[in-house]
């Protein structure tokens, strides 16, 4: 009971200090850029670890650990696609993405690809958000499966329950504050993600990391190998591929992207790339040891066993530390959870608020219209995620997943060549975006041989040569969208 008060009473306090944060980011916001892109005025470090945070999201505290716990360093390649490709979308696309939203004057991602190639039609822009819709409901309710989860675990509650308490909670603060609310908080929830992978697994070590290494041979050599699964059983190039591949759908992630338009200066951006690779490195290391050292513990420990990988964070903070301290480190799954589902509404709310209200409902819509409709929206969609987090049927990691491939393989493309590529099109762009999105669906419901390869690698691979293709064979850029280019590559130059 008092270990239930001291852990629970941490919680609120926690809770309390993001509300906080909520109401002061909701005094400065002032318009819709303020709302969707906090006035473009992030530094480095809320630039970074916002981006990490919402990344990550409560798969780094439960699907990663448990992944390595039931795999062992198998692990690696997965974290290791995501790391490299987190360098890579900060170094490939953040100053040209934000210069060249500033070009177009875009606020969402939708926008930008519609003001980009004059689509004037509007179809980039309604499909776009139809995609962010779609793959973002299946990221949201894995989040909030996540919060049922820890919820469940450490306090007892009824999952539907810990689920709607989650759910309040996250809308609380992305409703009132919009980005600044949810980029600051993502600065606190990111440290507090960091720190308590890195602190769990040290003082749970039984020795050096040789010893950890020792230990695991003792248990199960295979778990030590890179190339051969728990079992003994080679890994497949196409097992190999698909977890390196998870690194590719960086290029494509909305609320990723949004950090890079948010910031202040391209400057800022270099500053920013660095403090964000290091923070992933740490924070997917630790991750990783937290999963290989709670192997360690259960087996070292009869008394214990464990049904759900996932949840081997919990359980070691729960035996480890007191019960204060393990307030503490369980709110650090709050966190991830909180950092990315907060990111997630809001991105999902400026697509119906920017994308389908303002272009299609009222295009003359005021810019308080525009926020209010956005806020409406966060709980609207709040609800419906909601709904298909009630019956989980699949694991943190395996509903984030999907939604991953489908925003890399839509948008991942069109984003790149978009950036690069002057010869692209409307009618390319249109064509990646659908394709892309169109093979993670297809791809996702078929099974055996080559289909056992996750969907991102040939929904990325069809919707470039899709673009490229669509591009080619019709007509080029009209005068209006060849001067924007040229004007952009002056501005890259200019703002660097």
């Amino acid at each position: 009971m008092e270990n239930s008060f001291a852990i629970t009473t941490t919680f609120i306090a926690y809770l309390i200090l993001m509300l906080a944060i909520g109401v002061i980011a909701y005094q400065r916001t002032k318009s819709s850029t303020d709302y969707f892109l906090g006035g473009r005025s992030l530094g480095p470090w809320p630039a970074a670890l916002s981006a990490g945070a919402s990344d990550m999201s409560g798969w780094l505290l439960l699907g990663l650990p448990g992944y390595a716990y039931a795999a062992g360093i198998e692990a690696f390649w997965l974290a290791g696609g995501l790391l490299l490709g987190t360098w890579a979308n900060w170094l490939i696309s953040a100053k040209r993405l934000r210069t060249y939203s500033i070009t177009t004057d875009s606020l969402t991602i939708p926008e930008f690809f519609a003001r980009r190639f004059n689509d004037k039609s509007k179809m980039i822009q309604t499909i776009s958000a139809f995609f962010i819709l779609l793959f973002f409901l299946f990221y949201t309710s894995s989040g909030l499966v996540a919060g049922g989860k820890l919820f469940e675990t450490v306090f007892g509650l009824d999952y539907s329950t810990a689920v709607i308490i989650g759910t309040v909670c996250v809308v609380s603060y992305t409703l009132f504050g919009g980005f600044l609310a949810v980029s600051w908080t993502d600065l606190v929830q990111g440290l507090l993600m960091s720190a308590a992978l890195l602190i769990v697994p040290i003082a749970t070590m039984q020795g050096g990391f040789g010893d950890v290494a020792n230990q695991l041979e003792e248990i199960n050599p295979e778990l030590l190998t890179l190339w051969n699964d728990s079992k003994g059983q080679p890994l497949s190039a196409i097992a190999i591929i698909s977890l390196a591949a998870w690194g590719l759908g960086y290029f494509g992630q909305p609320h990723i992207l949004a950090r890079f338009k948010a910031t202040r200066s391209n400057k800022d951006l270099t500053t920013a790339r660095r403090i964000a690779v290091i923070w992933t490195a740490l924070s997917m290391a630790g991750a990783m040891m937290v999963g290989l050292v709670g192997l360690i513990y259960v087996q070292s420990t009869g008394s214990l066993s464990l049904d759900d990988g996932e949840k081997i964070f919990m359980l070691l903070v729960n035996s480890m530390f007191h019960p204060v301290i393990a307030g503490i480190l369980l709110a650090a799954i709050l966190a991830a959870i909180m950092s990315t589902a907060d990111s997630q509404l809001l991105v999902s709310s400026s697509a119906l608020a920017e994308d389908f209200y303002k272009q299609v409902i009222k295009k003359d819509a005021s810019s308080d219209e525009i926020v209010m409709v956005g806020r409406i929206a966060v709980v609207a969609i709040s609800v419906v995620a909601l709904i298909l987090a009630m019956t989980p049927d699949s694991t943190v990691l395996g509903l984030v997943s999907y939604a991953w491939a489908g925003f890399g393989a839509a948008f991942g493309p069109a984003m790149i060549l978009s950036l690069y590529w002057s010869r692209m099109n409307r009618n390319g762009a249109l064509a990646g975006i659908i394709v892309g999105g169109v093979t993670i669906v297809v791809w996702k419901q078929l099974s055996g041989g080559l289909f056992d390869m996750y969907e991102i690698v040939p929904g990325i691979i069809f919707s470039t040569l899709a673009i490229i293709g669509v591009s080619l064979a019709t007509a080029e850029p009209d005068e209006t969208v060849k001067a924007q280019h040229q004007k952009f590559e002056k501005q890259l130059i200019e703002l660097d």
